[in-house]
């Protein structure tokens, strides 16, 4: 059998004035020398820029190791080496990676000797790499000033429109030695998938040889066991399933994995070597007929609720399962079922797929291009090849995995960005996106999907961010119009929508010092990264609300705004099933405390937004659309049981009084939408700065209001309020005397732990809502049912 040595102890670095200190393997040199005392925290106030010097540096990480000798192959396995490094093992130059995103490993046998053993890591700095490289083969358009389209490294470490320019380096996967002889399992390839009631695990091995001879490869699922005798270097094991337990996304059913065991022995029956991994019988496609974009899971046809994932952390080695697991839950308590990891971060990690998996989250993984053209030469064309082609066998296995995508907005970038002109027939990525990358997933994953951009319409004749083809981005809105656009499209498949607002407030008082706080004093500048995003805020606050009198407003009415961009663009889409089958926000989660479009900030609170997005993504949804001149109900079911829709809709002024009433009723199938218009007393307001649309069905309720909130009269905020102990909580009641707009309680200005479960509600006069505080005890009751903790938009009338 084989042994495995890991080598993550002793290890120090040095570089520049920097020598010996310890590091830490799995690592970085940013968190390396953060824990040693010599640099200040990236993430905090504008230390980000005073570190830039980092990314610049040539760095040499060195350890020493005991051996002891024995006989058959010993190999060193590096499974991550971020990026650009020179190997050497007791003064013998094994080789040179130039990729973090696969593994290398090499024979070192002859080079190992009994006892102390020394090895040396030199990592060049990835700006001379990639500028050296943009030098030779001539430069490529970018949607940002650094030159990370020229190394196959994490784009966003060199800073993106919510990321911070910190260039990393180290060994950023485990490193250890592999001891093996005779053959071991270089790949594992199964293809897990079942049709007509039998579950098939097609599993394609590769093997490689110290001796030749026969091997017998066998695998084994759910009691049943085949093998196979083999002298060649493949083999392919086919294992039948009767009538398997099915893999099913949240919400549809349950999420049954089986084990399946491959082993690998000699001749004479002897183990060489073992693989397992759990696994899931489902069936998946995307039907694209006609234009649509519809993910298809065991022939049931589903709408995707999702949101785009980033890396969770700039430094990779500090994103725990724990981590990510609490980042998933909040995705799940959210209503999400689907997670699309961006081209500009990484090939997710074990723990991220694996617990997809066990959850039951849906998860589509761009291949590594965002936002730029890349070059097509050597080395890149075989570094390319050999990241895809790993990590499409590495990942093949999971049934969380729904698709791959060739590329982050680089075919709609050529199409409409000036590309064309400036590459003036430089090679920009399409020989990757259409032929490389579906080719490989053709040869290693078949059963997937590949689709080879996004957006991508799919068909040569329309524009690549055609709405009516395919999948869509659309950032008109934030960038230039309001949000009240998104009602003008009529997608297909929204595959990127968003809208910015800052952090919590506990969040940026952490990371900045600033006194006072200001959307534009120097920390707040630091930590907003879109190009004009603040101006695009108050573009935002302009069209829709009253203006804010100091900071403390600024943050309650921006993060407002973003919550209410993002729930109209949603339920819009939603509204639009089946023709519209998907609607992926941009974004999750921040990677460090800034000013974006996450609905989980970088200290992993949960923004208004959060809460909205647990509203309109629910399986059950009631919305007020505009419909052909008036306004209808539309109720939206995801759930897998029949709707009985039971509705009251009522137009009543501000104090509450009923001026028109409809009792509306429908069975909504499994899967459907249905359009419900409203009769014109209800759709039409005798004064709109003065009515409201209430629609209620159980314990649903949703709101139309016909004027903007800059526009109403709202009556200045009265309420009262109680504050109880229950337990571990605190829990705030607020009965409301005048209608109260979006009553918010930000209960982490009072202690960074505190959370509330429910934000942005509101209250008709004589209701009251319960806010139920957690992470907290002992909080002041006067502060929390004051401003600025407790907040409405009518208490800034």
């Amino acid at each position: 059998m084989t042994s495995y040595l890991p080598l993550h102890e002793g290890w120090t670095l040095s570089g520049g004035d920097v020598s010996g200190v310890a590091a830490a393997v799995p690592g970085c040199v940013h968190t390396d020398l953060l824990a040693a005392g010599r640099i200040e925290d990236p993430y905090l106030d504008e230390n980000e820029k005073k570190l830039a010097w980092i990314g610049r540096t040539d760095w040499e990480y060195r350890t020493t190791f005991r051996y002891e000798p024995g006989d058959g192959r010993a190999d060193l396995v590096c499974e991550g080496l971020d990026t650009v490094a020179t190997v050497t093992l007791n003064g013998v130059e094994l080789g040179r990676t130039y990729n973090m995103h696969r593994g290398y490993r090499f024979d070192v046998r002859e080079l190992l000797r009994a006892g102390d053993n020394e090895l040396s890591i030199r990592f060049e700095s990835a700006y001379s790499y990639a500028e050296a490289q943009r030098d030779r083969l001539g430069d490529r358009p970018n949607a940002y000033p650094e030159p990370f389209n020229f190394i196959r490294k994490t784009a966003c470490n060199f800073g993106w429109d919510w990321g911070p320019t910190l260039v990393t380096a180290g060994i950023w996967q485990p490193i250890g030695l592999h001891r093996w002889s005779t053959a071991r399992l270089a790949e594992v390839r199964p293809q897990v998938t079942v049709a007509d009631g039998t579950g098939t695990a097609e599993v394609r091995v590769r093997v490689e040889r110290e001796t030749p001879g026969p091997v017998t490869v066998a695998a084994t699922i759910a009691g049943e066991r085949v093998e196979v005798t083999t002298e060649d270097d493949e083999a392919v094991v086919t294992v039948t399933v009767a009538d398997p337990a099915l893999w099913w996304p949240i919400g549809y059913g349950d999420q049954h994995r089986y084990d399946l065991d491959v082993t690998l022995s000699g001749a004479g029956g002897e183990p060489l070597d073992s693989w397992s991994r759990k696994v899931g019988f489902r069936s998946a496609r995307v039907d694209t007929t006609d234009g649509a974009f519809t993910v298809v899971v065991n022939d049931v046809p589903i709408f995707v609720r999702g949101v785009n994932w980033i890396p969770d952390d700039v430094f990779a080695n500090r994103v725990t399962r724990e981590r990510l697991e609490t980042r998933f839950r909040q995705a799940l308590d959210a209503n999400v079922n689907y997670l699309r990891v961006w081209g500009g971060g990484r090939y997710e990690s074990e723990d991220f797929y694996d617990l997809a998996d066990s959850l039951g989250l849906m998860v589509g993984q761009d291949f590594l291009f965002a936002c730029a053209a890349y070059p097509e030469e050597e080395p890149f064309a075989t570094e390319v090849a050999a990241e895809a082609r790993e990590n499409v066998v590495r990942l093949a296995s999971h049934p969380s995995l729904m698709m791959w995508t060739g590329n982050n907005e680089n075919i709609w970038g050529h199409e409409d960005w000036g590309w064309k002109q400036d590459l003036d027939g430089r090679t920009w990525g399409a020989g990757y996106y259409f032929d490389v990358l579906a080719g490989i997933c053709a040869e290693e994953d078949p059963s997937r999907f590949y689709w080879p951009g996004s957006p991508w319409s799919g068909r040569e004749d329309k524009h690549p961010n055609d709405p009516a083809y395919g999948t869509t981005h659309i950032w008109d809105v934030w960038n230039t119009d309001d949000y009240a656009k998104y009602r003008e499209y009529r997608p297909r498949f929204v595959a990127e929508f968003g809208y910015q607002a800052p952090p919590a407030y506990a969040t940026l008082r952490r990371a900045l010092s600033d006194d006072p706080l200001a959307h534009d004093s120097p920390g707040m500048r630091a930590h907003q990264k879109a190009g004009n995003g603040d101006a695009k805020l108050q573009r935002g606050l302009d069209a829709h609300l009253p203006q804010p009198r100091d900071f403390d407003d600024w943050h309650y009415l921006t993060q407002l705004n973003q919550a209410r961009a993002l729930s109209l663009g949603i339920e819009h889409f939603r509204s639009l099933r089946p023709s519209c089958m998907g609607a992926i926000m941009w974004q999750l989660n921040d990677c460090w405390p800034v000013t974006s479009w996450a609905a989980v900030d970088g200290d992993g609170r949960k923004k208004p937004l959060w809460y909205a997005l647990r509203r309109s993504f629910a399986p059950r949804l009631l919305t007020v659309q505009p419909r052909d001149g008036g306004l209808a109900l539309v109720a939206v079911n995801d759930s897998a049981q029949p709707w009985v829709l039971s509705a009251t809709v009522s137009r009543r002024t501000l104090a509450g009084v009923v001026e028109a009433e409809v009792a509306l009723g429908a069975t909504v199938a499994p899967g459907a939408a249905t359009t419900l218009p409203l009769p014109a007393e209800l759709a039409t307001a005798g004064d709109p700065t003065a009515e409201v649309l209430v629609a209620e069905a159980g314990e649903q309720r949703t709101w139309w209001f016909f004027a903007e909130d800059r526009d109403v009269a709202w009556p200045p905020a009265k309420y009262d309020t109680t504050v109880t102990a229950a337990g571990t909580e605190t829990h705030v009641t607020v009965t409301a005397q005048t209608i109260l707009r979006d009553v918010t309680l930000q209960a982490d200005r009072l202690d960074p732990a505190a959370e509330a479960d429910e934000a942005g509600v509101t209250l008709l006069p004589g209701e009251s809502a319960t806010f139920r505080v957690r992470g907290a005890a002992a909080l002041d009751p006067a502060a929390l049912t004051a401003r600025p903790v407790l907040r409405c938009v009518n208490d800034l009338a």
